[in-house]
């Protein structure tokens, strides 16, 4: 009986211990998604001030994760976390994304300027032996050397931040197994993307704050959350601590990692299925993110705002209502009550309404693109929820590409047909941007809960790690082919708000295709090998 009453009094056996430490994951997650983007808004500043083309922005882009891919440092992340724990990679993680950011700062700083560092990577990098013959180099010859400073600022926050990508999933992992787990984790990712609108909403601000455009100000405002986020993990840190000592496990000795347990990753057909859906849906997501705002700029014909809304109060009004729409909708999904729901769910809607036509009236693209995380931050936990109690992740992760292949042709050839129609081309952005969030959120809240049931659990780390790795070349890909294909089908122009984002586009949703495709095979092949896909996660758990 005594035994049974310790057990009750953990900190994993407490509802509010398990969803605080998620929430300080999850914030931490947060702010590193704010600076994952914070100069994607910003695009055309960047080539105003610092003479960056689209493939060096691309360029730069995809250094994120250039380290992770050549350099295989994700599949390291996750021997260090398999052998040292969540707690120790958390704090790791954080404390390596902060010293990147602070390298990106200082590349578009005005310090930077003149300086002998720009002299330096102006006459040299532009030719690095074997990377360049293979066409995979990080730089190239007439790069502009604050891209290039900034690229090596990116692919060490890159390390740091997909090294928290894994830890922060194999956390959820460990503090919700057998309980809500692909709720948490849709939770997780419902409340860490916020940071895209966050950033489409400020990045602009800082940098055109006051009378002059200063790019490096947005850059620090991440830097400044980058540090609040290494707080988050330092807390966590010692919460984690505390469980351990409740339960008496000791994740650091327990079952070490062996080299071997890849060979037995990769000997699943499953884990191949979901680690090449999770690289071409991925590479159609977050690489179109960077250059969301600039496609929009290039297909909407907005009116910038005068008065009221050209100020930078009425950027802080639209955000406290952002905020209003996702914690509304978010806090729909708990409540028991109909009415409270409905309640919640009507104010919602309402403030959505509110915030869209405040981006109208602003007139800017940032603030359209910004309600992309909106719906799904109201349908990840109601999607997390159902694959926990329902199941059917496999095909939540077809359903999930198809939407993406109509939204992105929708934007290569709908949208630009609204070009002159100011009212209709901003109606046809806000539903294509919201069904594409509704995707966004189909696809993470059923697929990273599945891992789990395709691996041991002692190597989820090192599972995870191994499909991040795998994501990651296309995250490192597509940015770089997305900047070449536009500066390629656009000769001539300088204007960087007249581009034709048309091929990249359909590149995009060719990649949906693949993913469709894969998904029709992952289901067939769960169906015959019975690996529970479709299977509910507390169902599994309770048998």
């Amino acid at each position: 009986m005594t035994e049974v009453k310790l057990q009750k009094e953990t900190l994993r056996d407490s509802a509010a211990a398990r969803w605080i430490a998620l929430l300080l994951l999850a914030f931490a997650m947060f702010c590193s998604y704010i600076f994952m983007d914070i100069l994607s808004p910003i695009k055309d500043l960047l080539q105003e001030t610092r003479g960056w083309s689209s493939t060096a922005f691309g360029t730069m882009q995809g250094a994120e994760t250039f380290l992770n891919v050549f350099v295989f440092f994700l599949i390291f992340a996750g021997i260090i976390l398999d052998k040292m724990g969540v707690r120790f990679t958390a704090v790791l993680s954080g404390a390596v994304m902060l010293v990147g950011a602070l390298i990106k700062w200082y590349a578009v700083s005005e310090s930077f300027i003149g300086s002998g560092l720009e002299t330096w990577f102006t006459n040299h990098l532009n030719y690095i032996p074997l990377f360049d013959e293979l066409g995979v180099s990080p730089f190239y010859q007439g790069m502009p050397a604050s891209a290039k400073v900034a690229a090596v600022g990116f692919m060490i926050f890159g390390c740091g931040v997909e090294m928290a990508g894994i830890t922060v999933s194999r956390g959820i992992v460990k503090w919700f197994k057998g309980r809500e787990t692909a709720l948490a984790m849709g939770s997780e990712m419902a409340l860490a993307r916020l940071g895209v609108a966050t950033c489409m909403i400020f990045s602009p601000f800082f940098a055109k704050l006051g009378e002059s455009v200063d790019v490096s100000r947005s850059v620090a405002f991440g830097v400044v959350l980058l540090c609040i986020a290494l707080m988050m993990f330092i807390v966590y840190f010692f919460m984690d601590k505390k469980l351990d000592a409740q339960t008496g496990e000791a994740e650091e000795k327990d079952d070490p990692f062996k080299i071997s347990d890849i060979g037995k990753i990769l000997s699943s057909s499953g884990f191949w299925l979901v680690a090449l859906l999770c690289v071409l849906y991925y590479s159609a997501i977050f690489p179109f993110q960077k250059y969301a705002v600039n496609m929009l700029q290039c297909n909407l014909d907005l009116q910038q705002g005068e008065g009221f809304w050209a100020g930078n109060s009425v950027t802080i009004i639209q955000y406290l209502i952002m905020l209003v729409v996702a914690i509304g909708a978010f806090a729909s999904n708990f409540s028991k009550k109909k009415s409270l729901k409905f309640a919640l769910m009507t104010m919602a809607v309402i403030a959505l309404v509110v915030y869209c036509y405040m981006g109208y009236m602003r007139g800017t693209a940032e603030t359209i693109f910004a309600v992309f995380p909106l719906l799904a931050v109201a349908i990840t936990p109601i999607l997390g929820s159902y694959v926990d109690n329902k199941g059917k992740a496999a095909s939540m992760l077809m359903i999930g590409s198809l939407l993406l292949i109509i939204c992105h042709l929708t934007f290569a050839f709908v949208l630009p047909m609204f070009k002159g129609n100011g009212v209709g081309g901003v109606i046809v952005a806000y539903c294509t941007i919201l069904v594409l969030g509704a995707s966004f959120s189909l696809v993470p809240a059923a697929l990273w809960p599945s891992v789990p049931k395709l691996v041991d659990e002692k190597i989820i780390g090192s599972a995870y790690a191994l499909i991040f790795w795998i994501q990651n070349i296309g995250l490192w890909l597509f940015p770089l082919l997305i900047g070449k294909v536009l500066d390629k089908t656009n000769p001539g122009v300088e204007n960087p708000l007249e581009l034709n984002y048309t091929w990249p586009l359909v590149m995009l949703a060719c990649l949906g295709v693949a993913a469709l495709i894969i998904g029709i095979i992952l289901k067939a092949v769960d169906k015959k090998q019975h690996i529970g896909l479709e299977e509910p996660n507390i169902k599994k758990a309770q048998e």
